[in-house]
């Protein structure tokens, strides 16, 4: 397994691999073949950033058995999705922030998210795999009060594409297998989510590729896959742990 992550240089934006608590900086594209400069930066003397930089991340609505159950729902014939932009993007450890004049509730929703490493179009299940970069932790914010603050139009971009309401990271964990992983949630340090990833209906080559079908992939984009009962709302200086069984823990603050 190798642990990519993103961080803040002398020099600017930095990534490498992360190995025992320092990081072996690379240069050139982490997607299109990286090299290793032989510097190392200790862990301890810098922050971390997000690990990529997305076009997008595609998020899913109704991908979870426990969740669809739960609402009374069926499993969809094609996978329901949004789109969050890179004004949402948040390092580990950033501050969630809530939106000016919303007095509504803010949630957040633990998610696995599969990081794309090479162009993907109308790929099969077969060969989604060869897509996959790495798999990372991601939060899928949500100001819950406005999705459905309009009768005639659910508004799910608006929902879930204020600034700060994408966290990723803290790292891209590849050669892993995530058939087995659970996925949890801790807000102030108190168990919330607890999903294993069998749990999904469409497991991740097989989403890779129905997605792939709709819209080009490009690399480092990432799907979130939906979430599981469990997300609740967020007081302003409440602590939020993402974590997901081979990759980490993706942990930020909620404030005003």
């Amino acid at each position: 397994m190798t642990e990519w992550v993103g961080f803040a240089g002398e020099d600017g934006p930095g990534f490498g691999t992360l190995i025992c608590g320092v990081i072996a900086v690379f240069e050139g594209d982490m997607f299109r073949g990286a090299t290793p400069t032989g510097e190392t930066v200790p862990l301890a003397d810098t922050e971390l950033s997000i690990p990529c930089l997305p076009s997008k991340i595609v998020a899913l609505w109704n991908d979870s058995k426990s969740a669809a159950e739960k609402q009374g729902l069926e499993q969809p014939a094609d996978p329901l999705f949004f789109v969050k932009g890179p004004n949402t993007y948040l390092a580990p450890g950033g501050t969630i922030r809530k939106p000016s004049g919303y007095n509504g509730r803010v949630i957040y929703e633990a998610e696995l998210g599969i990081v794309i490493g090479k162009t993907c179009k109308e790929v099969d299940e077969d060969n989604a795999g060869d897509f996959i970069f790495g798999y990372t932790c991601v939060n899928d914010v949500t100001a819950l009060q406005i999705l459905d603050a309009d009768p005639t139009f659910p508004q799910w971009a608006r929902a879930k594409g204020y600034d700060t309401f994408g966290p990723f990271g803290p790292v891209i964990a590849t050669d892993i297998d995530i058939s087995g992983a659970s996925i949890r949630a801790e807000l102030n340090g108190r168990e919330r989510q607890n999903y294993p990833v069998r749990d999904l209906f469409l497991q991740p080559a097989e989403l890779v590729s129905h997605l792939s079908k709709f819209m080009t992939l490009q690399p480092g984009d990432i799907v979130s896959c939906g979430t599981e009962p469990g997300a609740l709302p967020m007081r302003p200086g409440a602590t939020i742990d993402v974590s997901i069984d081979g990759i980490g823990t993706l942990s930020n603050t909620y404030d005003t």
